[in-house]
């Protein structure tokens, strides 16, 4: 074995240990994670840290979640192989590839036309053909392709938004974080039952706000 597969095979089983030391357990989460690498979503200046535990910038002001929150957050969502999972915030489209290895299908939204760009081009080049983007308002969800099994926001919202509640198949669950920008957020899932919504607290957690409209970035 050559010295660089020596390298990557130490990264691989590093990267593994600090999912595992942050909670992330599940077995198919952490089969996901390793099949997807996070280096191509890493772009510029911060590619060398692509393979770190934290958050990093991408293009727009957003950011790439560090892999531990992608994994707790992924590991909430309890997917199923024949999910349909709405993803709001595509970003650097890391979250959407890994949700690709579990689910049926994805639909990822994003507001930012650059990020939908960049995401849509490493989807192909990856081969994810599972994973449909879309350029829109993510508060409002996809009407068109409701109702979801899961859905995931990678952005804080003060509440969780009524449209999106709304687009949840009962027995369905969503993973967000809420609270205001400035402050610190709290992870929540939400499960739709029959009745009404139950919610559980999961961690405190950081993330960029959820901003309504779509931006004029070109």
């Amino acid at each position: 074995m050559s010295a660089s597969n020596d390298d990557n095979a130490e990264r691989k089983m590093q990267f593994l240990y600090a999912l595992r030391s942050h909670g992330v357990t599940d077995a198919r989460v952490l089969s996901a994670m390793e099949k997807v690498d996070r280096g191509p979503f890493v772009r510029g200046h911060f590619a060398m840290r692509a393979y770190e535990d934290t958050p990093l910038p991408i293009a727009c002001g957003q950011t790439i979640s560090q892999p531990s929150v992608v994994g707790l957050m992924t590991q909430a969502l309890k997917i199923n192989p024949r999910d349909k999972v709405l993803e709001v915030g595509t970003g650097s489209g890391y979250q959407a590839a890994i949700l690709s290895h579990l689910a049926r299908r994805i639909y990822t939204i994003e507001r930012h036309p650059r990020l939908v760009r960049e995401a849509t081009a490493l989807f192909r080049e990856l081969d994810l053909t599972n994973i449909t983007t879309v350029m829109g308002d993510g508060s409002f969800g996809l009407p068109d392709q409701a109702p979801f099994d899961r859905i995931l926001v990678t952005a804080a919202a003060e509440d969780p938004p009524g449209p999106l509640l709304e687009q949840l198949k009962p027995g369905g669950i969503m993973v967000l974080p809420v609270g205001q920008s400035d402050a610190v957020q709290s992870l929540i899932r939400v499960t739709r039952l029959e009745d009404g919504f139950d919610y559980d607290e999961l961690r405190q957690v950081r993330f960029v706000p959820l901003i309504e409209g779509i931006s004029r970035d070109t």
